[in-house]
């Protein structure tokens, strides 16, 4: 499969997170996801202690708690989103700091903050442990649709390139004085626009061609596949089945 360059996310390590074969951590990070989602908003006490298990997975790692934070910030724009529900939502209303505030809408933000966060950090980890390349043969092994996976193979391999592409078209206009100061200059960008997509285009069909013409018939060969022992998929389990038990405490208390 393609895509073996390392991405920014991945963080070299030979922790015994790094070691786990990526399927074992893709299913772990799955079914830990899918426990936070299922917790009752009120039981706050028990997001404290889904961080904690994060916190310790990022601590066997040996991944620096400020590269986790720092590729948190992709969450921003949902933030923003969950701080306007209490003022947008409808409902009973309560008094903070003078301010009238919906309590259904103050629920609702501690749900999405609470929640994206934790899935977010728990995806962060997932990245910075597992390399591209890894995590596709991961999906390949859990039986994801193939042709779903050649996609994403695709997608992580040349989206580099076209945004190679892109910067040289960009810097090719600035080398003739173009600066886009307005409005009356979007339709050079979208010339451009169309230009790259173009040029995307026969880039895709010139690689199809080639790989045909190597014997490509719908699949992409498995070079070095990895099977997971049980001692492995019990280590990984051990997150998610942890969560599952604090998940479980918030359903009955």
């Amino acid at each position: 499969m393609g895509a073996g360059h390392t991405h920014k996310l991945y963080r070299h390590g030979h922790s015994p997170i790094h070691a786990l074969p990526p399927h074992c951590k893709l299913a772990a990070t799955f079914a830990f996801v899918l426990v936070v989602v299922s917790t009752p908003r009120e039981a706050m006490w028990a997001f404290g202690l889904y961080a904690l298990l994060l916190a310790a997975v990022t601590a066997v790692a040996r991944i620096p708690a400020a590269f986790v934070l720092r590729r948190l910030l992709i969450e921003v724009p949902f933030v923003a989103f969950a701080v306007l529900m209490p003022f947008v939502a409808e409902g009973e209303r309560v008094e903070v700091l003078g301010t009238s505030l919906s309590v259904s809408g103050l629920w609702g933000a501690w749900n999405v903050l609470a929640k994206g966060t934790l899935g977010v950090a728990a995806s962060v980890l997932l990245a910075s442990t597992t390399e591209l390349r890894a995590l596709l043969l991961g999906l390949q092994r859990l039986k994801l649709p193939p042709l779903l996976v050649q996609i994403a193979s695709f997608m992580i391999r040349y989206g580099d390139v076209i945004g190679g592409e892109l910067r040289r078209m960009s810097i090719a206009r600035r080398s003739r004085g173009f600066e886009a100061r307005g409005i009356r200059h979007w339709g050079v960008l979208a010339k451009t626009a169309g230009a790259l997509f173009i040029r995307s285009y026969e880039r895709g069909e010139r690689v199809y061609l080639a790989m045909v013409s190597r014997g490509y018939s719908g699949s992409m060969p498995v070079i070095d596949d990895v099977a997971a022992t049980r001692a492995q998929w019990a280590y990984a389990a051990v997150l998610p089945l942890a969560a599952l038990v604090v998940c479980l405490m918030g359903w009955t208390l």
